[in-house]
């Protein structure tokens, strides 16, 4: 599943997005919180996603870490205070992080980019699809390497950083391209990776050492994971910054600047994220189309799923409306086909399921079922008039069952707090019924704190059963149809 809380999206995926995290720190927990990207993708995100399963291994090789102490002549360091010696590391890490973006992103059009183009394994096009604006970020960050080298001292050490920051910082607004791209150009990437010719590539590739077992993908989002670091970075020089030092007021001003940056680049990166799943919503019928996915900004969290019955679903949260479909090729582009009508959010009744209570379906399928066939389901249904739906979804494991639970919740509650509605929702228990005002039963509420990993989401789709389990659909009552899901992280 990729998954995002309000409002961020550029965060280190608990997932889609795929994305793509600093290999030794997490600066997502203490920065911004999608995919999408990955998530996710979310995306990941920011889940972040029509992610595929990466061939690579998972003995990824990193580059060893440089301290200041041991790069510079150590008779300096005798004479500075610990504090001192600290926040000189913290500076030399920022500076040292530049250098090595600058490489990698150097190395991803040398190595990826001008051989693909110059032996037409994609055409200029896709290539300029999938790079997008990378080649304009190498001078903005060697413009900062430069002046950081620049105020270095002899002995090694830098006096003050901050006014370079604030002056520099504003650069960065120019991510928010090279970010709102990133969804659809993995999902180009993903797409290209069918042609054996790009399989072998990238493959051969990721067998070389200069590649330190990183994929492609694995480059093209590290200007994404340096972005939502760098609030980190910066607090760490002011905390070990003296009151008195004159660098403070400017490392404060720098860290306000540079979270404004980060929050209107996830604003942009969710918006963009949300109309790239919305165009490739495809309809069995008109009356499948709803205002509320036309209107709707953010895509709160998607994933694939499946039924009771074992049918795989790629279930979408969008602000007001939850929407089930099925991944399909579509003139050869991964579509999502509606599987049932929409179902609005404030309408929408949550229950969490106990293990075992859900029957699968088919006698055969559940006679030969074990337990982990039955584990990590919930319920959402949904009543208006005439119409009706009831849906049982899985979770691949306990952990994306509680994320699926947390996000259904708190968008809920927002669409109520919304309408005026709030004091509908009993935020420590079950939701009420909108009708009855009887309360529905749910499991635990306790929110778990959700990481987000760079580790790319499988989302590869079986399409194989699609036009049966069309057929299906149109013969089943919908009142009568759960679903099992299985969610990517």
């Amino acid at each position: 599943m990729v998954a995002k809380d309000y409002p961020f999206y550029l965060t280190v995926k608990r997932a889609n997005c795929s994305l793509e995290v600093p290999p030794t720190s997490n600066p997502a927990k203490d920065t911004e919180r999608s995919i999408s990207f990955r998530s996710e993708s979310r995306p990941d995100i920011l889940n972040p996603r029509p992610w595929s399963r990466n061939a690579s291994s998972s003995s990824t090789k990193r580059r060893d870490s440089k301290l200041w102490s041991e790069t510079f002549d150590v008779c300096v360091n005798q004479v500075l205070t610990s504090k001192e010696i600290k926040r000189q590391e913290a500076i030399f890490e920022l500076s040292q992080g530049e250098e090595d973006l600058i490489e990698d992103l150097k190395l991803a059009k040398k190595a990826y980019h001008d051989p693909m183009l110059k032996l037409s394994i994609m055409t200029e096009q896709e290539l300029n699809q999938i790079f997008g604006t990378l080649d304009s970020l190498i001078p903005l960050h060697e413009e900062l390497l430069s002046q950081l080298r620049d105020v270095r001292k002899p002995d090694g050490s830098t006096e003050y950083v901050g006014p370079i920051l604030v002056g520099w910082l504003p650069c960065l607004s120019s991510y928010d391209s090279y970010c709102s791209n990133q969804v659809a150009a993995k999902a180009l990437l993903d797409h290209k990776k069918q042609d054996h010719r790009v399989q072998d590539f990238l493959q051969r590739c990721l067998e070389s050492p200069f590649s330190r077992k990183l994929d492609l993908w694995n480059f093209l989002d590290i200007p994404r994971s340096r972005l939502v670091k760098y609030p980190l970075l910066l607090r760490e020089i002011l905390r070990h910054t003296p009151n008195d030092n004159s660098d403070q007021q400017h490392l404060e001003e720098a860290i306000n600047i540079i979270q404004g940056i980060v929050a209107e680049i996830n604003t942009k990166t969710g918006e963009s994220e949300c109309r790239y799943y919305k165009e490739r919503l495809l309809y069995l019928e008109e009356g499948q189309k709803d205002s509320l996915i036309d209107s709707s900004r953010v895509l709160c969290c998607h994933g694939e799923l499946k039924n009771n019955r074992g049918v795989k679903l790629h279930v979408f949260l969008f602000q007001e409306v939850l929407v089930i479909t099925r991944a399909i090729s579509h003139n050869e582009q991964l579509c999502y086909q509606l599987y049932r009508q929409p179902i609005p959010v404030k309408d929408l009744l949550l229950e969490d399921l106990q293990d075992g209570e859900v029957r699968l379906g088919g006698s055969l399928r559940g006679a030969f079922s074990n337990n982990e066939r039955i584990k990590n389901f919930f319920r959402v249904s949904f009543k208006n008039g005439s119409q009706s739906q009831t849906h049982s979804l899985q979770a691949n494991d306990t952990f994306n069952k509680q994320q699926w639970l947390n996000c259904i919740r708190q968008a809920k509650e927002m669409v109520l707090s919304a309408v005026g509605q709030a004091g509908v929702l009993d935020s420590e228990g079950p939701f009420l019924h909108p009708t009855t005002g009887s309360r529905e039963p749910q499991g635990e509420t306790k929110l778990e704190q959700m990481d987000q990993s760079d580790s790319e989401s499988d989302c590869s789709m079986d399409t194989s059963e699609v036009s049966l389990d069309c057929e299906r659909m149109e013969q089943t009552d919908s009142c009568g149809n759960s679903r099992h899901i299985e969610s990517n992280v």
